[in-house]
């Protein structure tokens, strides 16, 4: 049979013990049939992994259901917007921070990006602390400021006092707690009451607590971001990001900003996060106990002047994440002592065999890394600092890494 025959095996039959749908349908060029088919599997299948959903395209049964709207609980209209398994990401995410709607973006920048371009207008002005992840605030001196938008740092300690540089045309502060690398804790909630009597938004980036460790929409949040990159995507393998709104205005902000730009994300990074969610718990805990102690035997060691965990209460804010967390996680941050030169700290770190060498954290590995040229208001650690990841390697093991690595200081 060449193949441009039209017909398969027994074609030209009229198929009696098929619908006249079906019937044509195998009346059809099999270049057709690969498109067009009738092929069916059995209903039923139950398993504990979600489907993963890929496509593009959406059907429609009649031209009259076609609507070209991303709110998900009006129906499927197009890829862009998610397909049930990046929804349903969405939805776990949103019941673990008791959220009105979680919006999944490419990345915990991703984020942040939507959190400024929702909240924020050409000629508003915004508040971020000076302890904020980096490219949070590269982002206000360099896009939003060229689209007109102010950032100001501010100190993360303020509390209340933030309300004295709220200004007329203020429409959001961001919070970040802890704080990106020195780990300072913020008093949300006086926070969100002096914004909230001036009408102000306020974010937080919520990455530190995986959206379970502090409760954001209790504190009186509006808008929590995650980057999912990190404890709930769990292996280093994946990049995401949530943005959790929690009421209707700020569902219907964000999620229009977010449907203009375009942000859509795999499927297939998104089954990945749904795997992860399941060893949330677990992780968390084994981190938090490995962290911990870690944390309080380095904060013994003669080679260094501070650690920076808050859970210890050499962390500024301690009593603060006390009163507000549930517990605490897998970061933290040491401070050597002044006789340790920048090259010095950058030694220690080379020698280190478990571990590895690298930015992020919430994965299973444990991970150091510096900041040479970090800066704070009034303080210069000289290349001193340096934070930790612990992964869910031994401790014992762990203990042995870092005091072999002091040793050749």
């Amino acid at each position: 049979m060449q193949i441009g025959a039209p017909l398969g095996r027994n074609s030209g039959k009229l198929w009696l013990n098929h619908s006249p749908h079906e019937a044509r349908t195998m009346t059809r060029h099999w270049r057709t049939r690969l498109l067009h088919t009738n092929a069916h599997v059995p209903e039923g299948f139950k398993s504990l992994a979600t489907p993963v959903y890929r496509g593009s395209t959406v059907l429609f049964d009649r031209q009259a259901d076609v609507a070209d709207q991303w709110h998900a609980d009006k129906g499927y209209a197009y890829g862009l917007y998610g397909t049930p398994t990046v929804l349903e990401l969405g939805a776990r995410v949103a019941e673990l921070e008791q959220a009105r709607h979680s919006f999944v973006v490419p990345g915990g920048q991703a984020a942040i990006a939507l959190t400024y371009l929702a909240s924020c207008k050409a000629g508003s002005h915004a508040l971020v602390p000076w302890n904020a992840y980096g490219p949070n605030r590269e982002m206000g001196e360099g896009l939003l400021r060229a689209l007109n938008i102010e950032v100001e740092a501010y100190d993360p300690m303020l509390g209340s006092g933030i309300g004295q540089l709220i200004r007329p045309n203020t429409a959001l502060i961001w919070c970040e707690s802890p704080g990106s690398v020195t780990m300072e804790i913020q008093d949300l909630p006086a926070i969100v009451g002096a914004a909230h009597e001036r009408g102000v938004t306020v974010a937080l980036d919520n990455s530190y607590a995986a959206g379970v460790l502090l409760d954001a929409f209790a504190m009186g949040v509006d808008i929590s971001i995650q980057a999912i990159t990190k404890y709930i995507g769990g292996h280093s393998d994946v990049l995401l990001g949530t943005v959790s709104v929690r009421d209707e205005r700020t569902y219907e902000t964000v999620g229009s900003t977010w449907a203009q730009l375009g942000m859509a994300v795999s499927p297939d990074d998104c089954s990945l996060a749904l795997r992860g969610l399941q060893t949330l718990g677990v992780r968390l805990e084994r981190l938090e106990r490995s962290a911990l102690e870690l944390a309080r035997w380095l904060a013994d060691r003669p080679e260094i002047a501070c650690v920076l965990h808050p859970a210890l209460p050499s962390c500024p804010g301690h009593d603060i994440w006390q009163r507000d967390f549930a517990g605490s996680a897998s970061i933290f941050s040491i401070v050597f002592e002044k006789r340790y030169s920048k090259s010095q700290v950058a030694s220690f770190i080379d020698a280190l065999e478990l571990f590895q060498i690298g930015f992020s954290w919430g994965g299973v590995a444990s991970l150091a890394v510096s900041f040479p040229d970090l800066k704070r208001p009034g303080i210069d650690y000289e290349g001193r600092l340096v934070r930790l990841n612990i992964g869910l390697e031994e401790v014992a093991d762990l203990r042995a890494d870092l005091e072999a690595a002091f040793r050749k200081l």
